[in-house]
């Protein structure tokens, strides 16, 4: 059978179709070829940036985190350089005895490094941060497809646990989270580098190609802190919590002149070097954050606003019978007398005494005088969750609440802010700006809240606190004079004032003659069966206030026979009577 005699295989098609289709595919070659030619003889910048963009890549380079030290250049905070381990997912190829092997190096279980990998993920992921110096050799022994080891740094803190509410730390990505290490982020992180690098397709580095951005190192720190005093601040503190079976405490020094916070130490604590098991308890910067009821710490301020206004005088005799009854408030003393000056009012705490001085005050007046103090508004240090406190308008004030703030309930302080209102009577009247850094005298300008002369006269009745028939005798320092006030507060709990859990504060300063270092005390819950301020906090503030001055080599302002200190006995802790 002859093929094209076929009629039904025989391809009859117009002359005009095959050269429409013939055009077309001629078009088509030409277009391709044409374009192949611009893209690879003329324009080569476009395939060559696609290339780029498989191959190159901007490597971060972390920037060195400035140091932390103390006033006299003690480092607190430094950074060390370390290995970690990352993985590329879609590259990472590990055969059944390198898995093995790499969760014999890391420490782990096989399953827990085989989660550790199974991230869903395109690009880079870490898996372990850091790893030490014989981890990372044998790591990169195994020459392991999708693994490979990144330099970074991290934070040490030389100083453990004694400083570690004021510095802060770092979390593992180099950013500060509490602390001096978190207020001063910016300044302390610097800015990170980046470098040009070309990867093959298995994402190893085959070549560095240029700089883009050089990493600039962050600032360094100097703080106020000084950490011969701040260990001390922490070792008394410790050994106080632990004589007195207490929940927790806090010790702020500061300098009067200056406002600079020299320590700063809290108990419960935390090691900032050991992260693996931190609980946000021990973490708490109490002397900033956590606030309480000052007690008798308060009565101070009630006598310099009477005495501001002329109301009365230092030596101007108040009647102070056991109890007084302001509305359906009883307000009592655990230690009567029928009648007392100011100044033995402050001496001996008298709680009638304190709130008929506050009741001769509007209370407009007697709010202005904590406001101006710094109650009720934010200390000032820059200190991350510092806090302001409580202290309500005057305008809602019931006449109770009017009595009962004259003896410390009814507001509430932290340890950092009642110890800087109190620079107001050791500076004649001026209280400074409070400073975590190291500052120089010339800087500072205060704020004056008192007249010097009533600054001077409440110094002195608080002189008399520590003296014999105070409630703070055992805050006496050998060869100076001191001055503070005791306080011991009941506890809210429950919504209810509890007969059995206190806290017992004391706030002081020396030498008393021209003040230069303010103590401050607050020691949460004793339960050892001593509860008083000037028996629990009195002796921490007075090994804190006695090492502190010889560490600042002041000179003494009394005879050492007539500051001797007091024994620990059931009558002097009796004499307290800070409610």
């Amino acid at each position: 059978m002859n093929y094209h005699s076929r009629k039904l295989l025989k391809l009859n098609l117009a002359p005009w179709r095959m050269a429409t289709v013939s055009g077309l595919l001629l078009t088509g070659l030409v277009l391709v070829a044409g374009r192949a030619f611009y893209l690879q003889g003329l324009n080569t910048d476009y395939l060559q940036g696609k290339g780029d963009a498989v191959a190159n890549r901007n490597l971060t380079l972390p920037a060195h985190r400035g140091q932390v030290s103390d006033r006299h250049g003690q480092l607190l905070a430094i950074s060390t350089p370390v290995e970690s381990l990352w993985a590329r997912q879609a590259e990472l190829r590990l055969t059944d005895d390198q898995h093995a092997y790499l969760a014999r190096v890391l420490g782990l279980s096989v399953p827990a490094l085989t989660e550790k990998l199974r991230r869903k993920t395109r690009g880079e992921f870490s898996v372990q941060r850091p790893v030490t110096p014989e981890q990372a050799v044998k790591i990169a022994a195994m020459g392991a497809p999708g693994l490979h080891l990144r330099r970074e740094f991290r934070r040490y803190y030389p100083a453990g646990e004694v400083a570690a509410h004021v510095v802060g730390f770092t979390n593992v990505d180099d950013l500060g989270q509490e602390g001096v290490e978190r207020a001063y982020q910016d300044w302390l992180a610097g800015r990170a580098g980046e470098r040009q690098i070309l990867r093959d397709r298995r994402g190893n580095t085959i070549r560095d190609l240029a700089p883009i951005k050089t990493a600039q190192m962050g600032g360094n720190l100097a703080l106020a802190l000084d950490l011969k005093i701040q260990y001390l601040a922490h070792r008394e503190l410790a050994a106080a919590i632990a004589t007195h079976k207490a929940k927790g405490g806090s010790v702020v020094v500061l300098d009067a002149k200056t406002g600079e916070i020299l320590a700063l130490a809290n108990q419960p604590v935390f090691n900032p070097n050991n992260r693996r098991n931190y609980q946000p308890g021990p973490m708490r910067n109490r002397a900033v954050i956590d606030t309480f009821e000052p007690g008798s710490t308060i009565k101070p301020f009630v006598a310099a606003a009477v005495l501001e206004r002329g109301l009365l005088h230092p030596d101007s005799v108040i009647d102070t019978p056991q109890t007084w009854r302001v509305g359906a408030k009883l307000v009592r003393d655990e230690h009567p007398h029928p009648q007392m000056t100011v100044s033995e009012i402050i001496q001996k705490s008298s709680n009638v005494g304190a709130a008929k001085m506050a009741m001769m005050l509007t209370p407009q007046q007697y709010w202005e005088v904590l406001y101006r103090a710094g109650f009720g508004q934010l200390p000032g240090s820059g200190f991350p969750g510092e806090t302001a406190g409580r202290l309500r308008d005057a305008g809602t004030w019931k006449p109770v609440e009017h009595a009962t703030m004259a003896y410390g309930y009814g507001l509430s302080v932290s340890l950092l802010q009642l110890s800087r209102a109190y620079m107001a009577f050791a500076n004649d009247g001026e209280v400074m700006p409070l400073s975590f850094l190291k500052r120089e005298p010339q800087e500072i300008v205060g704020e004056r809240v008192f007249s010097a002369s009533v600054a001077r006269e409440v110094r002195a009745m608080m002189e008399t606190v520590t003296q014999d028939g105070g409630t703070g005798t055992r805050t006496r320092v050998p060869g100076y004079r001191v001055a503070g006030k005791t306080g011991t507060a009941h506890k809210i709990v429950n919504g209810r004032y509890a007969s059995d859990r206190y806290l017992s504060s004391f706030v002081g300063m020396a030498p008393a003659s021209n003040p230069r270092l303010i103590v401050g005390v607050a020691i949460d819950e004793p339960s050892g069966g001593v509860y008083y301020g000037g028996s629990v906090a009195g002796p921490v503030f007075a090994q804190v206030m006695a090492a502190s001055l010889r560490q600042l080599a002041l000179p003494p302002d009394a005879p050492e026979t007539a500051t001797r200190m007091t024994q620990n006995t059931p009558a002097a802790a009796r004499t307290d009577g800070g409610a």
